[in-house]
């Protein structure tokens, strides 16, 4: 039986007998979500008293200078339309059913029961996990989970069973689902939930200026509560839901990158984070001319590459050799210069796929970015396949171009928007997104990295716990395309989506993939030109895809620029781009934790390279102006990410963020600017 990496069965049943057990474990555990699952979510019933969880935002205490909260009431779910089909098992998205053959669900007769595994699948036993909405409790109706607005005073979290201690209330009303999701991600979601604890994180990040690298469930009393820095989870040879806890100095590797001549000088890995690749920053900055400028009377410092990056020559070259040589409309002509602009431009196209090691160019289409990506998912997936009483899930630190389109599909649907919350770290709570998950769910769409606090979330575990009850996934890769090495086959993620000029290539460029069997069955979203095979006043043929995505004259030169974009991180490695930022990164936060005032937005235990904060006595704007009177340029305001911001009592915050062309010395800039900001 084939299996994903976290052992969730994807095919035919075989001779393992882990192999079995995992069926046994996924399909049980499925059928029984869908068919005793909905208790969590169902109308109260009349004679039981009003629930006093939720209550009106209004009646809340705001945070300082926050706009007024919304009237409405949160974790009100919406009611089906209808009765939800019976005797359903796990579904793989894109594959055959997942089980084993001749399995029971629950029933009335036996509510928390199926039939077992085979005995030779002794590998768990499932039946001392006790059921997700135990029958007994008949106040478990009156639970509910937070709707799409989530307030961030400390306040709401009242709101919810059990006050502050969510965890704890999650386990302890949904435990077959935490167990679930501690089975799929045991770094996430800690098996026993009875001790309480603290977040140390932003106690650890004042004094020591470092955050915790490895998951860390709680602080005990009288224990040890800082915490080594680790590492990147993508950087390591383990598995990226062990925790480490090993103490590493500083890495500052120098070397001549790959795609230049010369021997290269050796460079081994510093603690458990490899170098993957030679990196030599001086000399990478030596291909963006953009960065060799002064700006007001003093050198430019790029720390705004969250909103963009600079380009190389290379990316620069391509873009005007093809307007000076080779521009011409693509595929519909017979001459020379169609022929070569319609070669760089599907060149393009395999760039991106060898990029993202998509099975297929076919799974690539070009879109002006991530935004319209999501946009179409939205409309040509989501109006084909959501309607009233369906459910999709979004996390509480999307960008605003992941939350919009799919609000705008709920008003056009009746589908509601579900969201995981966040800790006090800025990470998603993940048996809390467990417990979200429904037979109702029918799509999943989550940022891998969050562009206004740096975290990056578990998406490889998200897609393995959807897909185990038939969801498909979206994973918003524009801030992680740039910093981490993205296969969407390993992570057998469903949609992906990236923006070229995240990732050193030109504005107005980017790219959608999808699982051919999803894209062969979402309508077009857009009519135009090039997406058709035959056009008649009665009836028009489509193409397949990516082609009937693509109306009208797409963006040729972009996509050129985009193609010879990745060619260069390539060159360079993202690997090495990796390892190296994330050194850069443990340097600057350590020299913020010595700025007086300065509070730092999302200390996550995995975070890109993004350090958004605010400063005591200080406007944003003002810090902002203040570093831009001295060359450093770096970004005030909401960053399209106002619920993120929301979560941590802000509606605005200064953000500096890093790219492999910046050094120590810009951040020593930077900081040192900080330091001479007036004192209040």
């Amino acid at each position: 039986m084939g299996s994903s990496g976290f052992g969730l069965p994807t095919g035919a049943a075989g001779d393992s007998a882990g192999s079995l057990a995992h069926a046994d474990l996924v399909g049980r555990l499925a059928r029984e979500i869908y068919r005793q699952g909905q208790a969590a979510s169902a109308p109260l019933a009349p004679e039981l008293p009003a629930p006093q969880g939720p209550q009106g935002l209004e009646s809340l205490p705001q945070a300082p200078g926050q706009p007024l909260l919304p009237g409405t009431i949160i974790g009100t779910p919406l009611v089906p339309s209808g009765a939800l089909p019976s005797g359903l098992g796990a579904r793989n998205v894109g594959g055959p059913s997942i089980g084993l053959p001749g399995l029971t669900g629950p029933s009335a007769a036996n509510p928390f029961g199926a039939t077992p595994a085979p005995a030779g699948a002794g590998f768990l036993d499932t039946a001392t996990i006790p059921s997700v909405h135990p029958l007994a409790d008949s106040l478990s109706a009156r639970r509910s989970l937070p709707e799409f607005f989530v307030p961030t005073v400390p306040e709401v979290a009242a709101f919810l069973p059990g006050g502050q201690d969510l965890h704890r209330t999650i386990a302890r009303d949904h435990p077959r689902a935490n167990a679930f999701a501690h089975a799929i991600a045991p770094s996430l979601v800690p098996a026993d939930p009875s001790k309480r604890g603290g977040d140390v994180a932003q106690a650890n990040f004042q004094r020591t200026g470092r955050l915790p690298g490895e998951p860390v469930h709680s602080a005990q009393p009288g224990g040890n509560a800082a915490s080594a820095s680790g590492d990147y989870y993508f950087l390591s040879d383990s598995s990226p839901t062990q925790s480490r806890r090993v103490s590493r100095p500083h890495a500052s590797p120098r070397a001549e990158p790959s795609r230049h001549g010369g021997p290269a000088p050796r460079v081994t890995a510093h603690g458990s984070s490899p170098v993957a690749a030679p990196f030599d920053v001086e000399r990478v900055r030596k291909d963006f001319p953009a960065l060799h400028q002064r700006v007001n009377g003093h050198p430019l410092v790029w720390l705004d590459n969250a909103a963009t990056t600079h380009k190389p020559q290379s990316v620069i070259d391509a873009t005007s050799e093809f307007y000076a040589r080779h521009n011409s409309n693509i595929h519909r002509a017979a001459h020379t210069l169609a022929a070569r602009s319609t070669d760089l431009f599907e060149g393009g196209r395999e760039k991106v796929r060898r990029f993202l090691n998509a099975p297929s160019k076919d799974d690539i289409v070009f879109l002006r970015g991530t935004t319209e990506a999501i946009n179409l998912v939205a409309n040509a997936y989501g109006r084909a396949n959501i309607g009233p009483g369906d459910e999709i899930i979004v996390s509480q630190i999307e960008h605003h171009a992941n939350i919009v389109p799919w609000q705008l599909l709920t008003q056009a649907t009746g589908a509601t928007l579900r969201v995981i919350p966040v800790d006090d770290r800025g990470e998603i709570i993940f048996e809390q997104f467990a417990a979200l998950l429904s037979g109702r769910t029918k799509i999943v769409s989550v940022t891998h990295v969050a562009n206004a606090l740096g975290t990056i979330n578990p998406v490889r575990e998200i897609i393995a716990l959807s897909h185990a009850y038939g969801v498909p996934v979206l994973v918003d890769a524009a801030q992680s395309s740039p910093h981490i090495p993205l296969d969407v086959q390993a992570l057998d993620a469903d949609f992906l989506v990236f923006s070229g000029h995240k990732v050193f290539g030109p504005t107005g460029i980017g790219a959608l993939y999808g699982k051919k069997h999803l894209l062969e069955a979402m309508p077009p979203w857009q009519g135009g030109g090039h997406m058709i095979e035959d056009v008649t006043f009665a009836k028009t043929v489509y193409k397949g895809a990516p082609e009937k995505f693509e109306a009208g004259t797409p963006d040729i030169a972009g996509a050129v620029g985009l193609g010879a974009a990745l060619d260069y991180l390539e060159g360079v490695g993202l690997p090495g781009i990796a390892a190296y930022e994330h050194d850069l990164l443990d340097y600057a936060q350590a020299g913020l934790a010595d700025v007086k005032g300065l509070r730092l937005i999302g200390t996550a235990r995995q975070k890109a390279s993004v350090m958004s904060f605010v400063i005591d006595g200080h406007e944003n704007e003002a810090v902002a102006h203040h570093l831009d009177a001295r060359g450093i340029a770096v970004r005030s305001g909401h960053h399209c990410a106002l619920p993120a911001l929301r979560r941590f009592g802000v509606d605005q915050s200064v953000r500096a963020s890093l790219a492999f062309y910046n050094t120590r010395a810009d951040v020593d800039a930077f900081l040192k600017a900080l330091h001479s900001l007036p004192r209040r």
